[in-house]
């Protein structure tokens, strides 16, 4: 646990060292306001790599940890033996290909490069995203997504690149956005949900729309055998497999409510008028919905990450909106707490053999004390 809190800490503080906008005191001059913006350009480029880095070598080393590394292990050996597996078919090339080229015991090779690609996406679209970079960082460490990459590591890389598709919804780029859903759900189809889901967040509220929203969502609570049916005709290998279970996420829940009030209290400034920040937001409610109504979806929270990954963008959006000092440091107080303590609950959790993060394990240092968790 101590390597994440070390991590942690020195990848939060160095987040904060990225600017977002370029300040001179010469604005009169062409020259010194371009070279002002060529320094912070290289200071947040090196910043940046710095982190990156430490992010990638503490993934990429890691050996035994998450619950499903032996699984994808053994979905590695199968592969090499162009045998049968149930991962995508993507997927599968890139196993082969990394095989190809470093053999195919080298599985460790192949855990390093789905981390490299998907930390690198996460940090791309939270630079290119963010309306402050540093609080952004800050929720993506203490919510869990970072460490969560150690786990399904096929859904992790089409979450980056789900979040990285955004910004083509707000250039209306829609085709580069659908493209890039399309590759990712070579990897993961769960991904799939996003082409229904993300369009929707762009809804504009009023009379029509509120009404509409409220009748849908009492189908979902009314009418579940309904949309199982739907869902099904996509996902059939979902229906009645260990993850057909009808459960929920309480913690989900009262997540997206606090952000949804957060957000409502300084609907004015932060939302009203703003489309991203309402795009956003939307993406906070659809996940609240989708969480509170519709717990007869299999593996509800790998949808609804798709969604609630939106709070990581709109709390600091919202947090920056805020004109009074004291009430903006009130609040940003209660988002450092509240992600403090969710990253520490998350730790703890960490140490159940269904997640097995913790202790962390290396194959520098750990290699042959973690042996008898991977069948190689």
């Amino acid at each position: 646990m101590t390597v994440y809190l070390i991590l942690a800490a020195v990848t939060c503080g160095l987040a904060f060292l990225v600017v977002e906008k370029c300040h001179t005191e010469y604005p009169e001059s062409p020259s010194l306001l371009e070279r002002g913006k060529s320094r912070v350009r290289s200071r947040n480029a090196l910043v940046q790599i710095v982190i990156f880095l430490a992010l990638f070598l503490v993934s990429a080393c890691r050996h035994g940890i998450g619950h499903d590394y032996t699984e994808y292990v053994s979905v590695f050996s199968l592969i090499s033996q162009n045998r049968y597996v149930s991962t995508e078919e993507g997927f599968n090339m890139v196993v082969r290909l990394c095989q190809w080229i470093f053999g195919p015991e080298n599985y460790i090779i192949i855990f390093a490069l789905f981390a490299f690609v998907t930390i690198w996406l996460f940090m791309v679209a939270m630079y290119e995203q963010s309306e402050h970079y540093g609080w952004t960082f800050f929720l993506f460490m203490t919510l869990g997504y970072y460490l969560s990459t150690f786990n399904t590591i096929r859904y992790y890389l089409v979450l980056a690149i789900a979040l990285f598709s955004i910004q083509y919804i707000f250039r209306k780029e829609y085709v580069k956005f659908v493209f890039c859903i399309l590759v990712a759900s070579c990897f993961h189809m769960a991904v799939l949900f996003v082409l229904l889901a993300y369009p929707m967040a762009l809804i504009k509220w009023n009379k029509i729309t509120i009404p509409l929203v409220a009748l849908f969502t009492g189908s979902l609570l009314l009418f579940p055998d309904f949309y199982r049916w739907i869902i099904f005709k996509f996902y059939p290998f979902y229906e009645g497999s260990v993850y057909d279970t009808g459960e929920t996420s309480v913690i989900n829940i009262l997540r997206c409510a606090a952000v949804l009030v957060f957000a409502l209290i300084f609907y004015k400034k932060a939302l009203k008028g703003n489309k991203k920040n309402m795009f956003y937001f939307n993406l906070n409610l659809e996940a609240l919905i989708l969480y509170a109504c519709c717990s007869f979806i299999p593996v509800i929270s790998r949808i609804g990450y798709f969604l609630n990954i939106s709070q990581i963008l709109l709390i600091p959006a919202v947090l920056s909106s805020i004109e009074k000092k004291w009430v903006r440091r009130v609040f940003t107080v209660l988002v450092v707490i509240a992600g403090l303590a969710y990253f520490y609950l998350f730790l703890e959790s960490g140490k159940d053999r269904g997640n097995f993060i913790v202790p962390y394990y290396n194959w520098i240092l750990n290699y042959e004390e973690t042996l008898y968790r991977v069948d190689v």
